[in-house]
């Protein structure tokens, strides 16, 4: 049997190909996909850097899939076809792709689309961020991430700024539960910032945009004492004003977690928030496309039109 997968040839050259059907190990599950969210960490390899190697394998890198278990390892106990999952993977633009049994998550009822990796990278980062009721707190990029810990930290009882380039985006973070957006091209969006804060910067600061630009502003409007989480995905080199950070005594949580036990973790959480109707991301997902459309996926990734935030393939 086969199955239909995309695979990145070079960059920005994709192909849809048919391709072995994979078979579970004792420890795994097969999932048919429904779908994979298109994350901004994959533009990279999209665009091509020097330390890429083409072609990647069949369905790489898409790792934010989920769909129904239709095969199940033999020493797998903890699931059974039919269970509509999430999951950790690294191969999912494709029709299926094999998961690790201790890797999967249920997805909670009654939600169509499900990108469980993606949302527990927001849950952990916002773990790691420690914000409580009453705190002043900046979002610095209002993409995916941004706004889902955005809307965490209103419910959490803070005070939310959100600050992006786009005036679509800052919207989302209106209804995300933000109480204040600026736009980063404005003349000065530092001591705009500054000006709505009486001059104190934030206490928490959660980059979100994985930027260079952003990082800068992030700095800069985090207090003496305050804390500046990275949630942004950040490629190759990046300058930071190790001066500023001494000056005021920042703590600097780098919010990226590679345990898969506290990726599932978050996943977990993320489904509950969903199910109990703590966080509501369905607004987020604004475009799909089709195993196809690959490209077109990427091209809306990298030129964010008006309406953009967040796209999926169909499987």
């Amino acid at each position: 049997m086969r199955m239909r997968a995309v695979r990145i040839v070079a960059p920005r050259r994709a192909e849809t190909l048919q391709v072995p059907l994979p078979r579970p190990g004792p420890n795994e599950v097969r999932v048919r996909l429904e779908g994979c969210g298109v994350c901004g960490s994959n533009l990279p390899v999209w665009q091509g850097r020097p330390w890429f190697e083409y072609p990647l394998p069949p369905g790489a890198p898409g790792h934010e899939g989920w769909g129904v278990i239709d095969g199940v390892g033999k020493d797998v106990v903890s699931a059974a076809p039919g269970d509509r999952v999430a999951f950790l993977s690294g191969h999912a633009y494709a029709e299926y792709d094999i998961a690790q049994g201790s890797e999967i998550v249920a997805a909670p009822p009654g939600t169509a689309i499900f990108p469980g990796e993606a949302l527990g990278c927001a849950v952990n980062a916002f773990r790691r961020s420690g914000i409580r009721a009453g705190e002043t707190v900046a979002v610095v990029g209002v993409g995916f991430i941004g706004a889902v810990i955005a809307e965490l930290a209103s419910r959490a009882g803070a005070l939310v700024i959100a600050l992006s380039r786009r005036p679509f985006a800052l919207d989302i973070a209106r209804s995300a539960g933000a109480l204040a957006t600026i736009g980063l091209k404005g003349s000065d969006p530092v001591a705009e910032f500054m000006a709505i804060t009486a001059g104190k910067g934030a206490d928490c600061v959660v980059e979100a945009a994985g930027e260079q630009a952003a990082l800068d502003v992030a700095s800069r409007i985090t207090r003496i004492r305050g804390r500046l989480v990275i949630a942004g995905y950040h490629q190759g080199e990046r300058k930071i004003d190790m001066q500023l950070w001494n000056w005021r005594g920042i703590d600097v949580v780098n919010a990226h977690e590679r345990d898969p036990r506290i990726y599932v973790d978050g996943m977990r959480a993320a489904a509950a928030a969903v199910a109990e109707g703590r966080i509501d991301p369905s607004f987020l997902y604004t475009h799909a496309f089709s195993l196809d459309d690959f490209p077109a996926a990427f091209a809306a990734l990298e030129e964010r039109p008006e309406g953009f935030l967040k796209s999926w393939i169909r499987a």
